[in-house]
């Protein structure tokens, strides 16, 4: 069997790391720069944290601001009018996955104008034109789009998440500086390290496991098991160092053997309820993995290792049970809602989400094979 890995051109990695954002564009040679982002970050002043070092270079740029979480077809369709209407040639992609994902999308249009109706990007596209070039500053330690291949866009007409795999869309710079992630709020900093758990966790499990993800699921796991509480609820600032990087690493693990039916699950959330996505991962992670367990419990040993916990002697349903509490304690002192019900999620609304979960794009990698039944009942054990 061949096996595949694809990572970014060049990333770089620590406090301060920003300032490169200016360096790679005047050695690239671009003359015009879209900064993709969102209101918030503008509002808590994270945007000038790049802008300055833009404004101190002379690089011409020009803002889009109207990302919203789980970005929509239109949202993709402005920002691509915007990046053609002034002539860019390199998109700074500056905040959580949402923006990432939409500079993704963008970029791909702008190089491969037959997919701007957006909805044709949906799973693997046949994109033929590497994306306007990308330098994704994350501000949020959890989606690792910025190492991906992946991108998700809701179809606001059909009601739907389209999980888009498109190896042309990786952006061409990483820049993972944690000074841009050390001010986000509680419930982010928690909601989006989970996410960033449930992918290496569940990237870890997949059917397509194999020695180089597992090294990198494994250690991202450790990192997020023994750190995220600090980082999240007490700001520490070596804590936050550890998620930032950990996130980038399972985001290489994953990117390269796909996930499983959290995110499948996660998924139909979001596109019908606007679902923050750390939140339904974290929500339903200790559920899918209890599901799981029986296809693999020999790696729930694994895992537990890595998180730090005794594994000796265990039976099978024994060590399955002790990952799947541990995970569920770390969501609590996390503080993130536990049940469907406590998000508002309504429960006839069941049904209709297990339907499109097993659609998903994600489902195909569960290590168990997983039918419209068995994920109504995950949906229904995790409604109260």
């Amino acid at each position: 069997m061949v096996n595949r890995i694809i990572l970014n051109e060049t990333s770089y990695f620590g406090r301060g790391a920003r300032e490169k954002v200016s360096t790679e564009i005047k050695s690239r040679n671009f003359k015009k720069a879209l900064i993709v982002t969102d209101e918030g970050i503008i509002k808590s002043n994270v945007l000038n944290m790049i802008t300055e070092y833009l404004d101190k270079d002379s690089i011409d740029y020009v803002v889009f601001d109207k990302v919203k979480p789980n970005p929509t077809v239109t949202i993709v369709k402005d920002c691509v009018q915007l990046a053609k209407n002034e002539a860019i040639d390199v998109i700074v992609a500056l905040g959580g996955g949402s923006s990432i994902d939409t500079a993704k999308a963008a970029g791909i249009i702008l190089t491969n104008p037959e997919f701007d109706d957006v909805v044709s990007l949906d799973g693997v596209a046949p994109t033929k034109n590497k994306s306007m070039p990308i330098i994704a500053l994350p501000t949020t330690a959890g989606t690792a789009a910025e190492v991906t291949i992946n991108y998700v866009i809701t179809d606001e007409t059909k009601v739907k998440k389209m999980v888009c795999v498109d190896v042309h869309d990786i952006p061409v710079v990483a820049i993972i500086d944690p000074d841009l992630m050390q001010g986000m709020p509680q419930i982010i900093a928690a909601s989006t390290g989970m996410d960033a758990l449930t992918h290496a966790m569940e990237g870890y499990i997949t059917k397509a496991g194999w020695l180089i993800p597992d090294m990198f699921h494994l250690n991202s796991m450790a990192l997020i098991y023994k750190n995220l509480e600090k980082a999240a609820n007490e700001k520490d600032k070596k804590a936050v160092d550890n998620i930032a990087y950990a996130q980038y690493i399972a985001g290489m693990g994953f990117s390269n053997v796909g996930l499983g039916i959290v995110h499948s699950m996660a998924h139909s959330l979001g596109a019908y309820f606007d679902t923050p996505h750390g939140i339904a991962n974290a929500l339903l992670l200790p559920h899918v993995l209890k599901f799981n367990g029986s296809a693999c419990p020999e790696l729930y040993v694994n895992m537990g290792n890595a998180f730090g916990l005794d594994m000796n002697g265990l039976t099978n349903e024994e060590a399955v049970d002790k990952v799947v509490e541990a995970v569920k304690q770390l969501s609590l002192k996390l503080n993130i809602p536990q049940t469907l019900q406590e998000i508002g999620i309504p429960e006839e609304m069941i049904p209709t989400l297990a339907k499109q979960a097993i659609n998903d794009a994600c489902t195909p990698g569960n290590p168990r094979d997983v039918t419209v039944d068995d994920i109504i009942k995950i949906y229904e054990e995790a409604y109260k």
